[in-house]
């Protein structure tokens, strides 16, 4: 249970965060932006498992600095792509 309300927290501020740097901050709510960024992760975690960056992976406990850059730059990817498409 504590590793869900952890994914949650850091799906917020990294899908939060990544909105900020896109510029749809107010468009997706606090929702959206726990979607976005547990999406995010696990998307720039895919990229940088491909790239051999980030060490081991955080699917356990999303605690560490790297693991939160990965996951606002994957969640940034996610909200370009989607900004391409809408």
């Amino acid at each position: 249970m504590g590793n869900i309300i952890l994914w949650i927290i850091f799906g917020g501020l990294s899908g939060w965060i990544a909105t900020i740097i896109v510029g749809n901050d107010a468009r997706f709510g606090i929702v959206g932006n726990v979607i976005v960024g547990i999406i995010g992760a696990f998307i720039g975690g895919w990229i940088a498992d491909k790239l051999g960056i980030g060490g081991k992976p955080g699917i356990d406990r999303p605690t560490n600095f790297t693991s939160f850059i990965i996951a606002v730059l994957g969640a940034v990817a996610l909200l370009f792509v989607l900004n391409l498409i809408f």
